[in-house]
């Protein structure tokens, strides 16, 4: 069994290679089953929460294994640990343990780029990046790899934060420029996309900000209390998710409007599956919001190891 560092994951991937894989995935021929959610009772501190996220297809069965540990800052630790263990589909062999944590970053960053694929305004200026965590480079690297941008906006709640992001951006060379944003009510009428990956419990994004034409991506508040985006933003938009299951389900910012009886399950028009396989057109204007709300899905990291696994030579 070979071991996938992350490094090693970085090297092996790229963003339209991985984002076609998803689109392969979402096509069918993939079995992915509702993950396992175990939470963990912790007498000396916050309870830890065990995933167990299985899918297979005919070449490949693989499981990742994710733990959330909210003391760890304390520890100098990351949050969230993840681990993939691919297996040949055959045989059952384990033929890799794959750095879980930067292949999640990855396809998370890949599936909000299949989207755009087909929700972004085909011309877009401006991307704004709401948040300066692990995933905000990944995010903004996808997004790259979709449509040419002239400007990125950096926010983060710590402005240090935004700074440090679009610096990192410039050192990478992008032809848009980066810059750090100060205010986020500011910026947002600014965006024609925008992209967010928070841990916010209250909207960020408000509705009546928001300039026709503008297309956003929702991946954080993947719990049921968490929120990035307000109602009236939720109720302007044409709305989508990465799958029904998932985001009707763990994302605040469809469960909270839908549980208040501010919009219907039918309100969200497609899941991926539905956009790439053509049974729903996707934007179908250039002034309409469009709305995308991702919690990740199984089938998106079997499709990444798999990716790895073919660019390692397994």
């Amino acid at each position: 069994m070979k071991i996938i560092s992350a490094d090693d994951v970085d090297e092996a991937l790229d963003f339209p290679a991985l984002t076609d894989a998803l689109a392969d995935a979402f096509k069918g021929g993939v079995h992915a089953p509702p993950r396992h959610h175990h939470t963990i009772a912790n007498a000396a501190g916050a309870d830890q929460t065990l995933l167990l996220m299985p899918a297979w297809n005919d070449r490949h069965m693989a499981v990742k294994l994710a733990t959330v540990t909210p003391d760890n800052g304390g520890r100098g630790l990351p949050a969230v640990m993840a681990s993939v263990i691919l297996m040949d589909k055959a045989t059952g062999e384990p033929v890799a343990l794959i750095d879980g944590a930067r292949l999640t970053l990855w396809r998370t960053a890949a599936a909000s780029a299949l989207a755009a694929r087909h929700l972004a305004p085909p011309e877009p200026d401006t991307l704004l990046m709401v948040g300066a965590g692990a995933l905000a480079p990944f995010l903004v690297r996808a997004h790259l790899s979709v449509r040419p941008y002239r400007h990125i906006l950096a926010w983060n709640r710590n402005v240090e934060g935004a700074e440090r992001l679009a610096q990192s951006l410039r050192d990478e060379g992008h032809d848009a420029q980066a810059v750090a944003a100060e205010s986020l009510d500011a910026v947002v009428s600014q965006a024609d996309v925008i992209s967010c990956a928070t841990l916010s419990t209250e909207p960020l994004i408000k509705g009546a900000q928001l300039k026709p034409g503008t297309h956003i991506d929702l991946v954080g508040a993947f719990t049921p209390h968490m929120r990035e985006s307000d109602d009236d933003c939720v109720q302007r938009a044409t709305l989508f998710v990465d799958t029904y299951a998932g985001a009707l389900h763990e994302g605040g910012d469809l469960v909270q409007p839908i549980s208040a009886g501010l919009i219907e399950r039918s309100h969200v028009r497609a899941e991926l599956m539905e956009l790439v396989n053509g049974d729903h057109p996707g934007r179908a204007a250039t002034d309409e919001i469009t709305l995308f709300k991702s919690t990740g899905a199984s089938l998106e990291d079997l499709a990444a190891a798999s990716l790895i696994a073919e660019r390692c030579g397994i």
